[in-house]
């Protein structure tokens, strides 16, 4: 099949805005729970009318400042309750929130706030305030800096007290469906980072067309919520925002991934998840490393290749007597403990960003937790195509969903179109231009397949593709992933531009590998281990598991471990995660060169 579309589920009214929902509940619901936040260590409801009077206040402070329709305004911080709150707050008076990384450097920050041209900031923290000060003088249009924290934006809002209802509405109600509502900016894994112009409709299409197509199952299950976790300033975690706010799904914020996110969740008991297939891989890999550290490692691994067998069986027709006799036992011997891990609630989880792998899928469903892959990027709102917990056909990242066709190129390249997709990049429009084909359909850079059915597979990615000596074209993202989904392998980057064979760069996961020095009887640090015969073994075996899914002219022959790990404040990671291959190759030039003149 070389294209796909599903007919539209949801129109979006010329008269909608993002803000509605807000504003609506808390006059026909105010008493219900729209969110929670963490305040001292509980968890404490907000109700929708609560909500709706601190977006208001904040919204009043903002026209008392001179913000304007249209006018850009920046927000810089984790992700907490008041990024939620602040958002809305400049979707109601009209304005465009520009979003940007806590961990951004002054130079991106000045790039952001400089090309958006956005006329005030809202930062977390005195440190991020510095931060944009230390390029204050290279930003002529930035007039305010707005802390979140301490009595900042208390004294914020009190500011706006003197603006009326009647004008806050006023505002609120001004423009239309097709005004600009965010711009955010790619992850530059090339180049400078360019705007993506998504206006009010893009996001409404998306989310409602989602929510009553293939999610619709995740966001109305009685008593839902979820903990937001992944950085607001990324279109994924963002359209989820938008989805609980649409959907009436209660929403808790939580600002880090780190070890403390797993009692949180166990304290917050959400119905679904949102994350990135690292958290999944750290679950299983934790959960590995307790029950071999146990003297349960046997049963562990019993345990999941009878998961496995399990899902796979879903899709064949269902296990047999033996099988589901084998999964009932493990349910409660180990899979109940990885679900309690989670909060013992969660049936779902939406995975995006890059590719989860057969494996964890079929794991994941086999013990109880079904993740729904998707894909999408920033330009196109988030999602383009998802899996649904009725059709989910693991290994693929599901069908378009309601409203958007997807096409697949003579060369291979996925090409999109719909309501979601960005109306262009700000201020370039040389780049807006390329991004679009003759017929108007969005070039994403990806490669991909459809099957007969229309799920959508990605194979690759147009620009990273390697061309060897021998002239075979090899996309790395397959054997990438497949490797970095082994418990030692933080991050993994295949090279093998006109050299004779694919090698790769290979780091280690400092967590995993504390554990396995233990079970090794080994010391020391990366760097005095990345020699170690061991070590070296223990990753020859990840490597010959990813090589089964090539062809011997994309397997990796060599691979060699670096000293480091790939990290943003290193430069070799973007602000999402994403590998800056460029800059990799130019780090770990001498790495390379050593692999092929062995």
């Amino acid at each position: 099949m070389r294209e796909y579309s599903r007919p539209v589920k949801v129109e979006i009214s010329p008269d909608a805005r993002l803000s509605d929902t807000v504003f609506a509940r808390a006059a026909e619901e105010p008493s219900a729970t729209m969110l929670r936040r963490q305040e001292s260590g509980q968890w404490r409801d907000v109700t929708c009318k609560e909500f709706r009077d601190d977006v208001a206040a904040i919204a009043k402070g903002l026209i008392a400042a001179g913000v304007e329709h249209g006018d850009r305004v920046g927000l810089m911080s984790r992700t907490r309750y008041e990024w939620t709150a602040i958002d809305y707050a400049i979707w109601t008076v009209g304005g465009v929130t520009v979003p940007i990384y806590e961990t951004s450097s002054e130079e991106q920050v000045e790039w952001i706030l400089g090309n958006s041209g956005s006329k005030a900031v809202f930062v977390e923290s005195a440190e991020h305030a510095d931060r944009v000060r230390a390029v204050g003088a290279e930003l002529p249009e930035l007039k305010n800096i707005w802390e979140i924290e301490g009595s900042g934006l208390k004294e914020f809002k009190e500011s706006g007290s003197e603006v009326t209802e009647e004008t806050l509405e006023e505002r609120r109600t001004t423009g239309t469906v097709d005004d600009l509502a965010t711009l955010i900016y790619t992850s530059g894994t090339t180049g400078r980072p360019k705007g993506c112009e998504l206006s009010h409709r893009n996001l409404l299409f998306t989310i409602l067309n989602i929510i009553r197509g293939p999610l619709e199952k995740v966001f109305t299950v009685e008593g839902r919520s979820t903990l937001l976790f992944l950085p607001l300033a990324h279109s994924f975690a963002r359209i989820i925002q938008v989805g609980c706010i649409e959907s009436k799904t209660v929403m808790g914020h939580f600002p880090t991934t780190g070890p403390e996110l797993i009692d949180t969740l166990g304290v917050y008991r959400p119905t679904f998840l949102l994350a990135v297939p690292r958290v999944f891989e750290k679950v299983f890999n934790k959960a590995e490393q307790k029950a071999v550290s146990e003297g349960r490692g046997k049963i562990f691994h019993a345990a999941a290749d009878t998961a496995i067998a399990y899902s796979r069986a879903l899709d064949t027709g269902g296990a047999g007597l033996g099988l589901r006799i084998k999964h009932a036992v493990f349910s409660k011997l180990v899979y109940g403990k990885i679900l309690a891990a989670v909060g013992g609630r969660a049936e779902y989880s939406v995975s995006g960003g890059s590719a989860l792998g057969e494996r964890l899928g079929h794991f994941f469903r086999g013990v109880g937790l079904t993740i729904i892959e998707g894909y999408g990027l920033t330009e196109t709102s988030a999602p383009t195509a998802v899996n649904s917990p009725e059709l989910n056909k693991i290994g693929t990242v599901g069908r378009a969903f309601p409203g958007v066709s997807t096409r697949i190129d003579e060369d291979g390249e996925i090409l999109i179109k719909g309501d979601h997709v960005m109306r262009g990049y700000w201020d370039n429009p040389k780049a807006t231009e390329e991004a679009f084909d003759s017929e108007g359909w969005y070039r994403t850079g990806d490669l991909g397949a459809l099957d007969e059915d229309g799920y959508l597979s990605i194979t690759g990615r147009k620009k990273e593709i390697i061309v060897t000596a021998g002239g075979k074209n090899v996309a790395p993202a397959v054997i990438e992933d497949r490797i970095r989904g082994h418990a030692l392998v933080s991050q993994c980057m295949v090279v093998g531009d006109n050299r004779n064979f694919i090698s790769a760069l290979i780091t280690v996961d400092a967590e995993a590998l504390e554990f396995w020095k233990k079970q090794n009887g080994k010391t020391g640090e990366v760097a005095d281990l990345k020699d170690d015969p061991d070590l070296v073994a223990a990753i020859q075996g990840a490597v010959d598991d990813a090589n089964k899914s090539v062809s011997r002219a994309e397997s990796v022959r060599k691979f060699t471990i670096l000293p480091v790990d790939f990290t943003e404040e290193g430069g070799q990671l973007t602000a999402s995660l994403k590998v800056k291959r460029h800059i990799v190759v130019k780090q770990f030039g001498d790495e390379i060169e050593a692999i092929y003149s062995a």
